[in-house]
């Protein structure tokens, strides 16, 4: 399967902060352990790449990628230290061509209209909407998705997800998966509480499963 569809099958990506990469290899665990096969190490601590490294050596099974990738210099060293995608805040054009270039699966962020266009100009018809909820939710969505629906543009919502508006976004069909930031927030990582990070996994993934089935 391509990056896209093992993510649209896994439903969600748990995107996290990660500030020991010690801890990358349990984390993974707990995560898959839970259900959830698609994580996201935010470049914002030093330990995010040596991270993506333990997890894309040792886990496997896990697909690992990076997020907020802001430079040129960034796309490269996700590539390098095989990442499996990246996704950014926004849509920086520089940013999005590079990516191309070294064949590296890329959804830049979007929070208006003239930022998907933007997106579409550069190719791109995976894109994650950011942030969703501050920007008034899946209601703004639907509106602001409604004159591009022909092309085919999915979307993958991050910024105050949880487990009880998920599937308000999920119901979707543009809506392929969830950023969730909530699964293994930053201090049950540094507690290294594997266990409340898979018990969280597995709420989602019974979620996800249950919408699935109806």
């Amino acid at each position: 399967m391509s990056t896209w569809d093992r993510i649209e099958g896994s439903g969600v990506i748990a995107v996290l902060v990660i500030d020991d990469a010690a801890h990358a290899r349990p984390l993974a665990e707990a995560l898959l352990a839970g259900g959830v096969e698609v994580m996201e190490l935010t470049l914002r601590t030093d330990a995010a790449l040596d991270a993506l490294r333990v997890i894309r050596r040792e886990v496997p099974d896990m697909l690992a990628g990076i997020g907020t990738v802001l430079t040129t210099e960034q796309v490269e060293q996700v590539r390098e230290a095989d990442g499996a995608f990246a996704v950014a805040p926004g849509c920086n054009p520089r940013v999005v061509r590079r990516a191309r270039e070294l064949d590296l699966p890329f959804a830049p962020g979007v929070a208006t209209p003239s930022d998907v266009e933007a997106a579409l100009e550069l190719g791109c018809r995976q894109l994650k909407f950011f942030p969703a909820e501050p920007a008034g939710g899946m209601p703004y969505l639907k509106s602001m998705m409604a004159p591009y629906a022909h092309l085919g543009v999915k979307y993958v919502p991050l910024g105050g997800l949880n487990a009880q508006n998920m599937t308000d976004y999920l119901s979707h069909p543009a809506v392929p998966a969830v950023g969730g930031s909530w699964i293994a927030k930053r201090d049950l990582i540094q507690n290294a509480d594997w266990a409340a990070i898979t018990e969280r996994a597995a709420e989602a993934r019974r979620i996800i499963d249950d919408l699935r089935k109806q």
